[in-house]
C-alpha cells in the first residue's frame, strides 16, 4: 500500500521533499529587519516626503520633455538639501517623541518666564510702553518696500485677525465667510465718500466714514447671526462660507452700483484732517497710514482686553467650553454669540474702511474665501483666544512669502507659497497645537484633551468625560 507525497510527508520521521532553492528570500531578509525598525521606517518617510516637496517646488515640465521636471529636481544639487532637511526632521520627531516631556517642560518654563519676571501692573505697563515706543521707531529706518509691506500686509491683516479671534478664539465660533464684512467695510467707504456710480445723501470725509462703516459691518453680523448661530460646528461654517460667496458675487455682479471687477467709478479719496486750524492729508506715503493704523490696532487691543476679562469674555469662554452647559447656567448663548459675531464683524469693516482708503481702489474679485481662510490660519498659528498671538500670528505668516520673494530660498517660486506654508502649519501643528503665544485658557484645554479629558476642539460639540 502506498501514500502519496502530502500524505508521507504527515508520517512521524518523514522528510519533506527537497525543494528549489528560494533565490529572493535571503536577499530581501536584510530589507524586512530594516524596516522593521520604527526608526527606519520614519527616516525613510521624512526623506521621501522631502523629495516630493523638492519635485513639488522645482522646474516644470514641458511638453517636450514632460521628464524635465523631476530630472531636473532630483537629479540636482537642490535634492541634497531637501535629503538633509529630511534627516533634519527625522531627528527632530525622534528627539521629541524620546524627550518629548522634557522638552515640553522647558517650553512651558520658558513661556512662562515673563510672567514670573513681571510679577506687578508698573513694570508690565514699562514693557508695553517699550514695545509701542519699538513700533513707533522702527518703521522709520526700514526701506519705502518694506514699509509697503508693513501696511498693506501686516498690518491690515492684524486688524483682522484681531476681529475673528474674538468670533474664533472667545466665543468658538468657525467663521469662513469673514472677509465678507471686509468687503462691507471696503464698499460702504466707496459709498460715503461718493466714489461709487449710487451717490449717498451727503458726501463724507473718510474719517467720517469710519462710524458708518462699522455700523454697516455690524448689522450685517447680527443680520447673519441672528438666524444662524443657533447652529453649531461645520453647520454653522458652512452658512458663514455661503454668506461670504454671496456678498462677492452680488458685488460682482452690481456692475451698476459697484462697478463690478472694474471697480468703484471715481477713486475713493484718502484720509484728511481739518480741525481747529490743522490740515492733513494722507496721500501716497506708506509711513503715515502705518502710524494711523498703529493707533487704531492699540485701541483695539486695549478694548479686546479689556472684553476678555469681563463678564461678556466669561461668557463666550462658557459658551466655547461647553454651550449646554452654559446655556443650563443661565446665559443668554444666542445673544452672546451674535454680540461675539457683531463686534468681530465691526473690527473686519474697520479694517476694509481703512484698506480701500488708502488704494483708492476696490475690486470684487479680491474678496475671495480663501482670505477668509487666511486670516482664520493667522489666528491658529498665533494662538486662538490670545491678543498677542493673533498680531504675531498676522506679523510672521504676511511677512514670511514677502521674505521669500527677496530671498527665494530652495529656489523658491510665487506659485510654490502655498506650499511652503502648509509644510510649516503641519510642523506647527505636530510641535506647538496651541499656536506660537496661547492663551492659557486654551493652552490648558489641549493639554487636558491630550489626556482624554474634554476636547480641545473649541468648534465641534460638546464631549469628552470631565
Amino acid at each position: 500500500m502506498t501514500l502519496s507525497g502530502a500524505a508521507a510527508s504527515t508520517l512521524p520521521g518523514a522528510q519533506a521533499p527537497p525543494q528549489g532553492p528560494v533565490t529572493g528570500q535571503p536577499r530581501l531578509s536584510w530589507l524586512r529587519r530594516l524596516m522593521g525598525s520604527e526608526d527606519a521606517r520614519r527616516l525613510l518617510s521624512c526623506v521621501l516626503g522631502l523629495l516630493v516637496l523638492a519635485v513639488m517646488t522645482g522646474p516644470e515640465g514641458s511638453a517636450s520633455a514632460p521628464l524635465s521636471g523631476f530630472t531636473g529636481s532630483l537629479f540636482h544639487l537642490r535634492a541634497l538639501v531637501f535629503i538633509g532637511l529630511g534627516f533634519v526632521l527625522w531627528a527632530v520627531i525622534t528627539l521629541r517623541r524620546r524627550f518629548g516631556e522634557r522638552a515640553r517642560q522647558a517650553s512651558d518654563w520658558v513661556s512662562s518666564a515673563p510672567r514670573r519676571l513681571v510679577t506687578n501692573r508698573q513694570a508690565r505697563y514699562g514693557i508695553y510702553l517699550a514695545l509701542l515706543a519699538f513700533a513707533v521707531v522702527y518703521p522709520m529706518v526700514l526701506s519705502q518696500f518694506w514699509q509697503n509691506v508693513l501696511v498693506d500686509q501686516i498690518g491690515i491683516y492684524v486688524l483682522l485677525a484681531l476681529g475673528l479671534n474674538v468670533v474664533v478664539g472667545y466665543a468658538g465660533l468657525l467663521d469662513l465667510g469673514y472677509i465678507a464684512f471686509y468687503a462691507l467695510g471696503a464698499y460702504s467707504a466707496a459709498y460715503w465718500t461718493g466714489a461709487l456710480a449710487v451717490h449717498p445723501p451727503i458726501t463724507l470725509n473718510p474719517f467720517w466714514a469710519i462710524p458708518l462703516a462699522i455700523l454697516a459691518a455690524m448689522l450685517a453680523g447680527v443680520v447673519l447671526g441672528a438666524p444662524t448661530l443657533r447652529l453649531r460646528g461645520d453647520y454653522l461654517a458652512i452658512v458663514t462660507l455661503g454668506f461670504g460667496e454671496i456678498i462677492q458675487i452680488v458685488a460682482t455682479n452690481l456692475q451698476g452700483v459697484t462697478g463690478g471687477a472694474s471697480g468703484p467709478a471715481s477713486v475713493i479719496p484718502h484720509f484728511s484732517v481739518h480741525v481747529l486750524g490743522v490740515h492733513y492729508r494722507w496721500g501716497l506715503a506708506d509711513l503715515p497710514y502705518y502710524y494711523l493704523l498703529l493707533g487704531f490696532v492699540v485701541i483695539v487691543l486695549v478694548v479686546f482686553h479689556s472684553l476678555e476679562n469681563s463678564r461678556v469674555g466669561r461668557a463666550w469662554t462658557a459658551i466655547r467650553e461647553d454651550e449646554i452647559a452654559a446655556e443650563s447656567a443661565g446665559i443668554n448663548v444666542l445673544k452672546y454669540k451674535v454680540l461675539a459675531f457683531s463686534i468681530g464683524a465691526s473690527t473686519s469693516g474697520f479694517a476694509g474702511m481703512l484698506w480701500a482708503s488708502q488704494v483708492g481702489y476696490i475690486d470684487s474679485t479680491l474678496f475671495t474665501v480663501q482670505l477668509s481662510i487666511l486670516v482664520l490660519v493667522l489666528v491658529i498659528f498665533g494662538g486662538m483666544g490670545s491678543l498677542p498671538g493673533a498680531v504675531v500670528g498676522a506679523a510672521v505668516l504676511q511677512w514670511f512669502p514677502w521674505f521669500l520673494r527677496v530671498h527665494p530660498l530652495f529656489g523658491f517660486q510665487q506659485q510654490d507659497l502655498f506650499i511652503y506654508l502648509g509644510a510649516l502649519l503641519i510642523v506647527m501643528m505636530i510641535f506647538r497645537p496651541e499656536g506660537l503665544l496661547p492663551s492659557r485658557r486654551r493652552k490648558r484645554e489641549i493639554g487636558l484633551a491630550e489626556h482624554g479629558i474634554g476636547t480641545a476642539d473649541a468648534m465641534s460639540e460638546p464631549g469628552g468625560e470631565p
